[in-house]
């Protein structure tokens, strides 16, 4: 043979994945590099490793606003959780009736839900303001968590609607003959082997609650009710020096519970992805 077949695809390939992670990875790192720098070296020195290390910006951070910092993670975890929750029973409830029951209209309804994905947020937040201003909720977290307990994720219906297709309906059909009805089905048939998409839908819902800056800064004026988001934006002030170091050090902390999170749920999170939409 004049040319040899080229055997080091693997290793270019892994090399490039490395270096494109390192890429994507490289804010990430320069926060954690500038969260550990002295406030008036963290734009005088880009680079990643610091001159000098210190956790002043940890203690600063913590104490700098109204409240300790962890009054703020407290008020996000709690409204993190209810949202979790309560988009597990509604998506579930949804997607089982789209998936199983039969009712008037059926792919009617369906079909409007999946248009909802294709509508931005941002068209519904004002006619949403306005409707929860007038039952006087604005600066609570129901405008936050109401939504979810009414399964308005439309991708999280689909998602699950999509991996109970999967399931032998065989199954369904012996429990009705033991005499189950639909609820009974529901919580020990069909909700027990959804693990996978619910477990999918807990960590999407955990990241996004977590992270939803525009709907908190919205609805949440005191700076009591204040969370993670909008207790961050705050070490900001566009008329005063703006407390860099300590935003950064918080940013890392509040960092935290998401890895957390993710890395708990991870292995369900690839099986409900692997698993959806085959049929």
């Amino acid at each position: 043979m004049l040319f040899r077949p080229f055997r080091g695809g693997p290793v270019v390939k892994h090399i490039l994945l490395i270096g494109f992670g390192l890429v994507m990875l490289y804010p990430l790192l320069w926060m954690i590099s500038s969260s550990l720098k002295p406030e008036e070296l963290i734009f005088r020195e880009p680079g990643l490793w610091p001159s000098q290390v210190t956790f002043e910006n940890y203690t600063a951070g913590w104490t700098a606003l109204k409240h300790p910092f962890g009054y703020y993670l407290w008020n996000s975890a709690v409204v993190t959780a209810l949202s979790v929750v309560a988009n597990l029973v509604a998506c579930s409830l949804a997607a089982y009736a789209f998936a199983r029951l039969n009712f008037p209209l059926k792919k009617l309804w369906f079909a409007i839900m999946l248009g909802t994905i294709m509508l931005p947020h941002h068209v519904v937040i004002v006619p949403q303001y306005i409707m929860f201003s007038k039952l006087d909720l604005i600066n609570t977290i129901w405008p936050l968590v109401m939504p979810k307990v009414l399964a308005t994720d439309a991708f999280f219906i689909f998602l699950m609607v999509q991996f109970i297709r999967t399931l032998p309906r065989e199954l369904d059909e012996a429990a009705e003959i033991d005499g189950a009805g639909y609820w009974r089905i529901f919580i020990r048939v069909v909700m027990p082997l959804c693990l996978p998409a619910l477990a999918t839908t807990a960590i999407f819902t955990f990241i996004w609650t977590w992270n939803d800056f525009l709907s908190q800064l919205l609805y949440l004026n005191n700076p009591d009710n204040f969370t993670v988001p909008v207790a961050l934006r705050t070490f900001l002030d566009a008329s005063s020096d703006s407390q860099w170091g300590p935003m950064f050090a918080m940013s890392i902390i509040a960092l935290g519970p998401i890895f957390g999170f993710f890395l708990a749920g991870q292995k369900y999170l690839i099986r409900g992805v692997a698993t959806t939409g085959l049929k």
